[in-house]
């Protein structure tokens, strides 16, 4: 549980709209992991390795073809800092998206604080969710995902980067980044099985626990 996570118990004020209304109860609450969100959402570590092989292809073909050591050097420091700028805006964004956004998770409810220009807050009543699924990597951080109802629709765009990746037809929101992922996915299967009135489900971990491993939470 991260520092932040802890912070935030008893303060129910703070990551929601308002005070909890009579009867709703906070039971988690947490922020993505900026460095994992730049590395998931924002693909940097991919970026990184296309301008790396952009730059080694410049620099071999310069060498081959016989360009002076100096101009070479300097047309490939060049190159370097146009693919660095993409990378440290990424980057310094993936930051300001994990210092402004706050996930919540109630007895009735999932919110989502997010926004860094105009900040907002987005309501998903348990009524309007379908199921949820579970993602954990190795380092115990992961997304929670929320399929809603067909009749309730969400833009992609609004909801990036809280949304499951490539479901843009269909967008589902997200907690994205999140450390120790199974356990906030274990509170929210519980919290939404209370209020269907059925038995807690039972999350078991994949048996390989990479990224793409899915486990549903409740349906």
């Amino acid at each position: 549980m991260s520092a932040r996570q802890t912070a935030f118990r008893g303060e129910a004020a703070q990551g929601l709209p308002s005070r909890l209304p009579e009867g709703e109860r906070l039971l988690w609450q947490g922020v993505p992991d900026w460095r994992v969100l730049a590395l998931q959402a924002f693909h940097i570590r991919g970026l990184a390795v296309y301008f790396g092989v952009i730059v080694a292809w410049c620099f071999l073909s310069g060498l081959i073809g016989g360009t002076p050591m100096a101009a070479l050097a300097l047309s490939t420091a060049k190159l370097a800092g146009v693919g660095l700028v993409p990378i440290l805006v990424l980057t310094g964004y993936a930051w300001g998206v994990g210092r402004s956004t706050v996930y919540s998770i109630t007895n009735k409810r999932v919110v989502v604080q997010m926004g860094l220009v105009l900040p907002m807050t987005m309501n998903l009543p348990f009524a309007k969710v379908d199921s949820a699924s579970l993602r954990v990597g190795k380092d115990g951080f992961g997304d929670i995902c929320l399929s809603l109802h067909p009749g309730d629709r969400l833009a992609y765009l609004m909801l990036w980067p809280h949304a499951r990746p490539w479901r843009m037809a269909r967008a589902e929101p997200a907690l994205r980044a999140i450390p120790d992922a199974s356990y906030a996915g274990q509170i929210l299967g519980r919290a939404l099985a209370a209020s269907a009135d059925m038995p807690a489900p039972v999350l078991a971990q994949p048996d390989h626990p990479g990224v793409g491993a899915q486990t549903p939470v409740a349906a």
